[in-house]
């Protein structure tokens, strides 16, 4: 069952005209500022035969999204989705495209900008993009230098692309390989499924001075629609948004539920953060949900011992992760938990 059950909206002045997508309106990319506000859960308490006992059940909140397309469409109303898989599959159907289609969707924010991806979490009055499939592309290139300078991140419903170049590396040398693209094959391997972190070890397992290609798909463009800075360093912290930036958020578990939660406080975000800078600098990889995920393992710990035998008793072990990086993830929570960050 869907978490939210579908809500019809209301336009208080349709000024532009009607498609016939029951679900959208025409509405340009500069006139977001506005969607609608969400309803809260309401409690029903029923009756039930057996000894006349009353039961309270709670109704899912009637959560509504205003989205588009990222290269121009009307503005869709999406609702009932409680994964990121949902979520795509909900805007797929909204303006009846495949769902695999969809590369990445960013908030509030139709350019190509890695500071504003949708992750794990949305604020409730965030405006989603959807960034669809553009053009292929394959590169040819030489591993000169034991790092090519990627960061990988996914989209959570199987694609992995890039989110980060580092200045002066091999990658950031090749002026056809853009921040937004989508990894599609290494060497003729199909990646699609793959998580970020596997792509990753597979381009870090590539040998040094070999040559190798990548099929790559860049998001599609309309227009003179500009993109975020190419370049990037690791552990850049995201931009503050001019809008969208609500208390509450809806954030995707890795359980498959989602919940509404208040906004993490400062030190809780700055510990986030910091794991995360700290994905990239070891595994190559950018995961918010990866790293909410780990500091929620350590941040009720009282030393490094118990932090790795949580590690080692949740999903994460699969990863596989290092003593001395674990040292350095607990490194980061503890910091965090006493104010040494400044945000």
């Amino acid at each position: 069952m869907p978490l939210f059950n579908k809500k019809s909206t209301k336009i208080s002045n349709p000024s532009p005209p009607m498609t016939k997508d029951p679900h959208a309106y025409h509405h340009d990319n500069n006139n977001y500022k506005n969607p609608p506000i969400p309803t809260a859960p309401t409690i029903h308490h029923d009756s039930m035969s057996n000894g006349g006992h009353g039961e309270s059940t709670v109704t899912k909140p009637q959560l509504v999204f205003n989205c588009q397309l990222a290269h121009g469409s009307p503005t869709g109303f999406i609702t009932g989705f409680a994964s990121v898989k949902e979520l795509y599959q909900k805007i797929a159907e909204c303006y009846d495209f495949p769902m695999d289609e969809i590369l990445f969707c960013t908030l509030n924010s139709h350019k190509v900008d890695m500071n504003n991806l949708l992750g794990g979490q949305i604020g409730l009055n965030d405006f989603i993009f959807a960034h669809k499939k553009g053009r292929p592309k394959e590169v040819e290139i030489v591993k000169s230098e034991d790092a090519l300078g990627l960061t990988i991140t996914d989209n959570g419903a199987g694609y992995a692309f890039i989110k980060r170049i580092k200045s002066g590396s091999v990658i950031d040398r090749i002026p056809h390989i853009q921040i937004g693209d989508h990894i599609e094959k290494l060497d003729g391997i199909n990646v699609v499924g793959k998580r970020h972190y596997e792509v990753a070890r597979m381009l870090k397992d590539i040998p040094t001075g070999s040559t190798f290609t990548i099929r790559l798909v860049e998001p599609m463009k309309s227009g003179f629609q500009g993109i975020a800075p190419r370049k990037g360093t690791a552990g850049s912290k995201p931009g503050k948004q001019g809008y969208g930036s609500g208390k509450e958020t809806l954030r995707f578990k890795a359980n498959g539920n989602a919940a509404i939660e208040d906004e993490h406080d400062d030190a809780t975000q700055s510990g986030i953060d910091a794991i995360n800078s700290l994905l990239d600098s070891f595994m190559g990889i950018n995961d918010s949900e990866l790293a909410t995920q780990i500091w929620e393992l350590g941040n009720n710990k009282i030393n490094s011992m118990d932090f790795a035998e949580a590690i080692d008793a949740s999903d994460l072990e699969a990863f596989g992760f290092t003593d001395d990086f674990i040292i350095e993830l607990w490194g980061a929570i503890t910091d965090a938990r006493h104010g040494r960050y400044k945000r």
